[in-house]
């Protein structure tokens, strides 16, 4: 990989893996892809209130995507939300890279640590997770290089 990067051929390697970015632009349809994921995935896992792109995580909590539980009281209930932000950049991306976001923060539903049940359930919902995890890696170094690649914008 490092020739790559020398070579400046790294974006050339990530285009031939991933020729098209996907087309969920926007919250809502981030929020029924995320949800049919989970339905696909995890029934019985905590409802999703919430899912949408965020322009200040990467800034901020130096993060691909974060997952929140949010606990409200009402009554004598303790009711929670449970929210997933993908960071704005994920826009323009193959699929595969969200989907691999995506399932690391369902799969947070379940496990909070990241453990081996933790990454089994991954593997379950994505087959392929280590080998997009390391590539969504790549394509952010490629970004911090040489700059975002033009054809999946």
């Amino acid at each position: 990989m490092l020739e790559l990067i020398k070579e400046d051929k790294l974006a050339l390697h990530l285009k031939r893996k991933y020729s098209l970015s996907h087309t969920i632009k926007t919250d809502k349809a981030l929020f029924s892809y995320v949800n049919e994921l989970k339905q696909t995935h995890m029934k019985n896992a905590p409802t999703l209130s919430k899912a949408l792109y965020d322009g200040k995580i990467s800034v901020i909590h130096n993060a691909l995507g974060t997952h929140h539980i949010i606990s409200r009281v009402q009554g004598a209930k303790l009711k929670s939300k449970n929210e997933i932000r993908i960071a704005s950049m994920f826009k323009s991306v193959p699929e595969e890279f969200l989907e691999m976001i995506v399932v690391h923060e369902l799969a947070h539903f379940k496990q909070k640590e990241h453990n081996k049940a933790f990454y089994s359930l991954c593997l379950y919902m994505q087959p392929s997770y280590h080998q997009v995890e390391f590539d969504v890696r790549l394509y952010m170094t490629q970004m911090e290089i040489f700059g975002k690649i033009e054809e999946w914008s």
